[in-house]
């Protein structure tokens, strides 16, 4: 491929890719013209000023991207400079595209042999299957008219079809930490060749226990490679990680934690903890919102609220950690695609789910954890569109509220016309250590008497043991 360098006057160069034939297929690959313009930053900043290549503008045209978002415009430009980024964003500010599409120009640039060998140039490693997946979706979308290729991997499903893309060579790889170190030691996956590493929602990687597995993919990266960091908190362990992997980083904080999104409207009910399954019925008769997201701090919560909501007749699906790859991604489906009016998921679960225009969160169950709830709310009202978010709290939960407030320095609305009020008081400290001795003590019983009936199923088994 040979490369046309056009004038540059101090605010417009540029680059022409003259087509070239590919020697496999004969196939004429048009030119590709990598025009741009360089604009100072200001309030109405458009893609055009981003100095991105008109492949990707056309491909942001497709999804119907007009400005960029705050995240983006701090971003890109740094990205593209070859910076290391340290970035402070939470859910709902158009992260991924902050950092998929400056490496996408970065590799079309790099004038990859469209035809030749692809080794792995960018690795993108993130927490959930859900995510990975919505990642290589959002490269699928913006690499459209580029060579660009990418895949994904991850735990939970057969490998096969992953290794096999593999082979075949890709130019960015999306992974989740177990499946890429399973991969690199089945000696599927060399890192050898990475340019670029993106390690996101980074603040999760650490609570589901990935420190280690991250600690060992950093030890196969080259030295010299472009890192960018992001994490929806800042906590001492998430920085002391970043200094492990960035290079005189610049940073980037959009959106703060405390600042939930500005156009999401936040409204609550109080009510009784045996009140709660009504008072979803209500709200949902009420609003009759097309898809709404309704968080449970359990699994077995999700499923009994799907239960219940069933009885009703309500299109429901759950998606958590004990549902099979294939069921979590089956669920996704039918409620992107409008089958189903009602996802219900657990916080762990949900990262990863990018719906669009999504208008409705419930918080069927208030966090424990301030932070918590600002990721959950921003599930709606993504990227400046509008959203409601309605949390149903119960007496135990009244001091979680206070402490979410705090954070977002704002009261939350509450609502009136509630047919459920709150009329029960939160339980004592002696009250709660009864009932966890109860909770205790129902436990034993249960795993006592399973005990004894596997022992009268299969009377040898105490014997052997012996």
């Amino acid at each position: 491929m040979s490369i046309k360098f056009g004038p540059f006057n101090g605010t417009n160069f540029q680059i022409l890719f003259l087509g070239v034939i590919q020697e496999t297929s004969g196939m004429f690959v048009p030119a590709i013209d990598l025009s741009f313009a360089v604009k100072p930053p200001g309030k109405n900043m458009k893609f055009e000023d981003l100095e991105l290549i008109p492949p990707i503008l056309r491909a942001l045209k497709d999804q119907n991207y007009k400005s960029p978002t705050s995240i983006q415009e701090k971003s890109i430009p740094l990205i593209l400079k070859g910076e290391d980024i340290l970035g402070n964003a939470q859910t709902g500010t158009g992260k991924t595209a902050a950092f998929a599409v400056p490496l996408i120009q970065h590799l079309v640039g790099a004038g990859h042999n469209p035809d030749g060998r692809r080794t792995i140039s960018a690795l993108v490693v993130t927490p959930t299957r859900e995510l990975a997946i919505q990642i290589g979706e959002s490269f699928d979308a913006y690499a459209k008219y580029t060579h660009v290729k990418n895949t994904v991997i991850f735990g939970g499903v057969s490998q096969g079809s992953q290794t096999n893309a593999l082979r075949r060579g890709v130019d960015v790889l999306i992974a989740t930490p177990g499946r890429l170190l399973d991969l690199m030691d089945q000696g599927y996956v060399s890192l050898r060749d990475v340019e670029y590493f993106v390690l996101d929602e980074a603040d999760r990687m650490l609570d589901m226990g990935f420190i280690n597995d991250i600690k060992k993919i950093i030890t196969h990266l080259p030295k010299e490679r472009q890192s960018l960091f992001f994490s929806a908190t800042m906590p001492k362990n998430i920085l002391d990680l970043s200094h492990q992997i960035l290079r005189n980083p610049k940073k980037v904080a959009v959106n703060p934690v405390a600042s939930t999104a500005e156009k999401i409207q936040q409204y609550l009910y109080t009510t009784n903890k045996s009140d709660k399954k009504e008072l979803l019925f209500h709200i949902l008769k009420k609003l009759e919102p097309e898809q709404v997201l309704v968080f449970s701090r359990s699994k077995h919560g999700s499923d009994r609220i799907v239960r219940n909501l069933r009885k009703k007749r309500i299109e429901c699906a759950a998606i958590h950690g004990d549902k099979s790859q294939n069921q979590r991604q089956k669920a996704l489906k039918q409620f992107k695609e409008g089958d189903i009016r009602v996802l219900v998921a657990t916080d762990i679960a949900a990262r990863g789910i990018d719906i669009d225009k999504l208008g409705y969160v419930i918080n069927y169950d208030v966090p424990n954890e301030s932070e918590t709830y600002v990721h959950r709310i921003g599930r709606c009202g993504r990227a400046g569109e509008e959203g409601v978010a309605i949390s149903i709290c119960e007496p135990e939960e009244n001091a979680y509220i206070r402490d979410i407030e705090k954070l977002i320095n704002k009261k939350i609305q509450v609502v009136k016309d509630n047919p459920f009020p709150q009329t029960d008081t939160p339980m004592s400290t002696s009250e709660k250590k009864e009932l966890e001795k109860e909770k205790n003590r129902k436990k034993q019983e249960f795993f006592a008497n399973r005990n004894k009936k596997r022992g009268s199923q299969n009377p040898g088994f105490r014997r052997k043991r012996r």
